[in-house]
């Protein structure tokens, strides 16, 4: 495994992770609602594709997995954390929990829209080189993630505020989701050539 594969692997975790947490704000960017993860976790989609290509499918497909698994452990520790009593000689710390406290419906949509999402990534990604060769290298990623994009964003958003929020937000929150994303897919196409081709 070469420096680089870390690297990508340590990147693939860390913007699971770091979307994961966002995705418990919702924000309002050019007048349309998103979960916050959204200016993160599209990054994921790319930095797998980079995985399948540089180390194969298992990789890819164990990387997905393990990287839910770390997700819930997250969740649960963070909830465990706020739980715990705050030493009364540092004062209120609630702040903490009111922050980082799980709200377990968007963690289980989190988690259920990321696996089901990039392994249906990594499955186009690989009937595309199954048909196409390894030639066109950049088309992977725009074919993979043109897929998986509107299917995650759907699956999470209905999954996570159905029924919380009024349709419309959800609509929104769908709908800027696939927007950055295809956007972030678009700018991160050239890392597809940052990695060599699995033996």
């Amino acid at each position: 495994m070469t420096a680089r594969s870390i690297v990508v692997l340590a990147s693939y975790l860390a913007a699971q992770m770091l979307g994961d947490i966002a995705s418990l704000k919702i924000v309002a960017v050019a007048g349309v609602s998103m979960d916050a993860g959204t200016l993160v976790y599209p990054l994921t989609f790319t930095l797998r594709d980079l995985v399948h290509k540089s180390l194969g499918i298992r990789a890819a497909r164990m990387l997905i997995i393990t990287a839910a698994g770390i997700n819930i452990v997250m969740a649960v520790f963070f909830w465990i954390v706020s739980i715990l009593p705050g030493d009364p000689l540092v004062g209120p710390q609630d702040a903490f929990a009111a922050v980082l406290s799980p709200v377990w419906r968007i963690v289980a949509a989190s988690i259920v829209a990321e696996v089901a999402a990039e392994l249906l990534d990594t499955e186009v990604y690989r009937v595309w080189i199954k048909r196409m060769g390894e030639s066109r290298q950049w088309m992977r990623v725009v074919a993979s993630n043109a897929v998986s994009t509107p299917f995650d964003s759907l699956l999470f958003a209905w999954l996570a505020f159905g029924g919380v929020y009024d349709v419309a937000v959800v609509w929104g929150i769908v709908l800027s989701n696939v927007a950055v994303k295809y956007a972030m897919t678009v700018l991160s196409i050239p890392l597809i050539y940052t990695v060599k081709e699995a033996s």
